[in-house]
């Protein structure tokens, strides 16, 4: 876990109805998908729409540059912008609200503008470029590179690719697998050798569920799209690695091991997520059903573990967004309703529970304060509520 945030044809039809939708000018795409009138869908994506509104009233930069402050009320000290991966959720969620509302275009386009404020072209240690963890100047002075960091903004820019056909958004994407790749653990000498480091920085030699899992999920995306075999090749890879090191004996995912070979066992949410995803995508690289077994076995023991016996509200908000989004690829499959109603669930909770009407910010402890990552997770959690199931393969 970051304790701190410094820290072609998939579906067919879908796929390309996505497309047409989403270059509907000024209306909501969702109005053009048959059954969208659904009052479910439009409620949430109603509250998806106020949910980021929040977010841009309260924790938006001033200047321009497309920005967000790290929470709001802002307190003494704080930087003048959030940290990477904070903004980069940012970024998903109004990529998700223009899955169903086409007039959200202008706004991803504007906060991947914003994206490439972090963007270090000179690279990192492995020489290859990627997102630092800070902006860069004349905004900031950048930060390590965290590879789950590049690999939400690696998995977000297929998402576009998938949805509008964006070729700058998947040579992105390729440029950070390349990434992703370089930070593959090649020392023999290591326990558990193997493995993509978490970050770049020398205070951290861990390798983590959420450095691996996600770095699978992107090599197959760009296997899907690409046809190439290279990235099936790492994505089992990546698979592999963390099965045999991090996957407890009750099939769900513990945090990390360090070069000693010691594990840390916490669970959190999107680390079971991620896996139940990758597994859906091999699942449709390869038509081996053994994949799609595995990934109902981890969806079922995950949805006991969180929903069931109820931990679901111990978990960040932007660890269960991730999750459920990866649930919803199973049920894109599977068909089945269960893990979609669970996540209605939760945001309705959210919404009713954790919501200051007057602000429309969500918040989880007693400070009163909300973080962008936080109010980030949150519209994204009701705007792809708002998505019609046949637009469910897009999702990671």
């Amino acid at each position: 876990m970051r304790l701190n945030p410094s820290r072609r044809a998939l579906v067919g039809g879908g796929i390309a109805a996505m497309a047409t939708l989403t270059a509907t000018n000024g209306t909501s795409a969702a109005a053009d998908v048959p059954g969208s009138q659904h009052p479910d869908r439009s409620r949430a994506l109603s509250r998806g729409i106020a949910a980021y509104a929040a977010l841009e009233r309260h924790l938006a930069s001033k200047g321009g540059s497309g920005l967000v402050r790290e929470r709001y009320p802002a307190a003494s000290g704080d930087n003048a912008y959030s940290y990477e991966w904070p903004f980069s959720q940012v970024h998903v969620a109004a990529l998700d609200l223009a899955a169903v509302d086409s007039r959200y275009a202008a706004e991803v386009t504007r906060r991947a503008k914003a994206q490439e404020h972090y963007w270090n072209a000179g690279g990192g240690t492995t020489e290859l470029p990627g997102y630092d963890s800070y902006p860069r100047a004349p905004y900031g002075s950048g930060g390590d590179m965290f590879y789950d960091d590049n690999e939400w903004v690696g998995l977000a820019k297929v998402q576009l690719h998938l949805q509008t056909g964006d070729s700058a958004a998947l040579a992105r994407a390729k440029e950070i697998f390349d990434l992703v790749r370089s930070g593959w653990d090649t020392d023999s000498a290591h326990a558990a050798p193997g493995g993509v480091f978490w970050t770049q920085a020398n205070w951290s030699q861990d390798r983590n569920t959420v450095s691996n899992m996600p770095g699978a999920q992107l090599a197959l995306r760009l296997h899907q799209i690409t046809g190439e075999d290279g990235y099936l090749d790492w994505a089992r890879r990546f698979y592999d690695w963390t099965n045999t090191y991090l996957q407890s004996p009750g099939a769900l995912y513990w945090d990390h091991l360090d070069l000693k070979g010691t594990v840390e066992k916490t669970i959190w949410s999107y680390n079971q997520g991620v896996p139940v995803g990758v597994n859906v995508l091999l699942y449709k690289a390869t038509h081996d059903r053994t994949y799609l077994r595995r990934a109902e076995r981890i969806a079922q023991a995950a949805y006991a573990y969180y929903v069931t016996q109820g931990r679901l509200f111990t978990q960040p908000v932007y660890f269960n967004s991730i999750f459920f989004k990866n649930l919803l690829l199973l049920e894109s499959v599977t068909g089945d309703g269960t893990y979609h109603q669970a996540m209605a669930d939760y945001a309705d909770e959210l919404w009713s529970t954790m919501r200051d009407p007057g602000t429309g910010l969500v918040h989880f402890d007693s400070s009163g304060g909300t973080e962008a990552i936080q109010q980030a997770a949150f519209a994204q959690l009701y705007a792809v509520l708002a998505w019609p199931r046949e637009l469910w393969p897009t999702l990671y």
